[in-house]
């Protein structure tokens, strides 16, 4: 039987994941919401696609991390002529043994950077189906596990650019969260020049100061404590409540299904952890629902031809449900 960690190491772990975020600024500057966004992912075991034109640091972003949580990470650039088992693995056959035997693609690590996902076809796109859903994957129907933690940080440019494939509904919603990275504000970018023009390279993170703040043990002490948080039903019924909203918008032609408040209900456990409370707040909730439930709505037409952007949906949703007290 596992031991409970005492209270001291669950502090320990909680300061050390808070840490993370001071840790990725030394090569990322801003997105601190993304930042958290990719800590609350891991916390959960839970995959993130993060959404930005080319050049916002999206892959530093990740690489960063992965090297503050020291955490083993492996990059697919996904192309056109990405075949599935240039992801998964496949068998090669040896010569000399006269054998086949397993070769591991990139998904054998902790994080897998999934490079522009939307620029690859939906066979490759659905070669991660598995190893998101099941942790494993099946090769000549022998199934292998993959490394605790497994998360896929995939990256996508905006579907209006040419030479994309959006993502089919039932591999978006085992994503745990989506993220935007925005454009940087004027101050933000003039601090990126400002460190290259010193001599910042991205490629050398140990030459940034970038460092592992938080080990192994601390990640599986504080996943299991996130799993601890309490949520109260009427917390519960409000997280619900959210959720069958956006079935009834006006605005949107799929709303949100119960996975995905499972999901709203398990990042807003992460998000008050590290907010130093066991308990989950409505506050939580709300924190959350936009970077949770954005990629499991679809907006009408109508709507999308008047502007309406998914997020204005979600804070109008937001609005008409009665907050618990």
């Amino acid at each position: 039987m596992t031991e409970t960690p005492s209270t001291e190491a669950v502090e320990d772990a909680r300061q050390a994941l808070r840490a993370v975020r001071q840790e990725v600024a030394k090569a990322v500057v801003g997105q601190d919401a993304a930042v958290t966004g990719l800590v609350i992912a891991v916390l959960c075991r839970g995959h993130v696609l993060l959404e930005g034109v080319p050049g916002v640091a999206k892959t530093l972003l990740v690489r960063s991390l992965s090297a503050a949580l020291h955490l083993d990470t492996k990059r697919v650039q996904f192309t056109p002529d990405l075949m599935p088992g240039d992801v998964t693995g496949s068998l090669v056959y040896d010569a000399q043994t006269a054998r086949f035997s397993f070769r591991e693609g990139p998904v054998f690590t902790n994080i897998l950077l999934a490079d522009e996902i939307n620029r690859t076809p939906p066979k490759t796109q659905a070669s991660l189906l598995e190893a998101m859903e099941e942790k494993q994957v099946s090769i000549d129907g022998e199934p292998r596990r993959l490394p605790d933690p497994f998360i896929v940080a995939a990256t996508q440019n905006p579907v209006e650019y040419e030479g994309t494939y959006p993502l089919p509904e039932a591999q978006l919603d085992r994503f745990l969260l989506k993220l935007t990275l925005p454009l940087p504000p004027r101050e933000d970018e003039v601090e990126v020049l400002a460190r290259h023009a010193t001599g910042f390279d991205p490629r050398d993170l140990a030459a940034a100061g970038v460092r592992a703040v938080a080990t192994p043990e601390q990640l599986s002490i504080a996943a299991d404590a996130v799993r601890r948080v309490q949520c109260s039903r009427e917390v519960i019924g409000y997280v619900v409540d959210v959720c069958r909203a956006t079935r009834e918008s006006p605005s949107l032609a799929l709303g949100v299904s119960p996975r995905g408040a499972t999901s709203l209900l398990a990042t807003a456990r992460a998000w008050a952890w590290l907010s130093g409370r066991d308990y989950v707040s409505p506050d939580d909730v709300k924190s959350l629902a936009r970077p949770t439930l954005r990629h499991r709505v679809q907006l009408r037409p109508e709507a999308e031809l008047d502007g309406v952007s998914v997020d204005a949906v979600l804070d109008s949703v937001l609005g008409s449900v009665p907050v618990p007290r």
